[in-house]
């Protein structure tokens, strides 16, 4: 990577639902008919969206927690098929792929860093396009689920850039925590599953309401 233009991050880690895909309503339906699939109190629309980031099944158990856990893998075998039955209906944000464009012709490093599965991930890096566009990944079912920082870490690691130039956005405080925890900048997106209110004490550096906000900010601080 030429080092030739002043850069203030070399890495830039993304968060996948909610932050680049608009999947936040259909994953937190899904997880709401999965629970009721299985005999639990469904939860509230605030409470299924609060788990969005999290690996699948500490996300379904903190989502559900008077389902007994020997029928977990039932829990998570509904809402696979539930989210199976919609995950077509999901698409990028508007400006998603100019941003993404831009950032790498300035030669940024791009990689995910998200609570879906290899499988899922390399699914929806398929159905929009976009595997050639990110220079690495990493999913909850290959390392620690967030907000462990080891996905973080392990990317850094990949590409041998320190916390300090790197930037983790993401649209829930399991992002930004993550991003803490591993020493990294953080940016918050507030159009998906948490409410910006309570990102401020995660120490964000910036939080932006819609995609073209989030690119304006990254192509004049990043």
């Amino acid at each position: 990577m030429s080092n030739s233009r002043p850069r203030q991050y070399d890495l830039i880690a993304f968060d996948w639902d909610g932050t680049l895909f608009d999947s936040t309503a259909i994953i937190t339906r899904c997880i709401q008919l999965a629970v009721q699939d299985v005999g639990g109190t469904v939860p509230t629309r605030e409470q299924a969206s609060y788990v969005i980031g999290m690996a699948l099944m500490p996300a379904l158990a903190h989502a559900a927690p008077d389902v007994p856990k020997d029928r977990y893998p039932l829990l998570g075998e509904r809402y696979r098929y539930h989210y199976r039955a919609h995950q077509h209906d999901i698409s990028l944000f508007d400006g998603v792929l100019e941003l993404l464009a831009q950032l790498k012709a300035r030669q940024h490093w791009l990689t995910v860093a998200t609570g879906k599965s290899r499988s899922g991930l390399n699914e929806a890096l398929h159905a929009v396009e976009l595997r050639d566009v990110f220079d690495g990944s990493r999913t909850a079912d290959e390392t620690a689920g967030k907000p462990h920082p080891r996905m973080l870490l392990e990317l850094m690691g990949e590409f041998g850039v320190e916390p300090g130039r790197t930037l983790m956005i993401g649209d829930t405080t399991h992002d930004l925590q993550m991003a803490l925890n591993a020493g990294c900048a953080s940016v918050g997106v507030s159009y998906g599953a948490h409410e910006p209110e309570i990102f401020h004490a995660l120490q964000p550096r910036h939080i932006a309401h819609s995609v073209p906000e989030l690119r304006s900010w990254l192509l004049a601080n990043a």
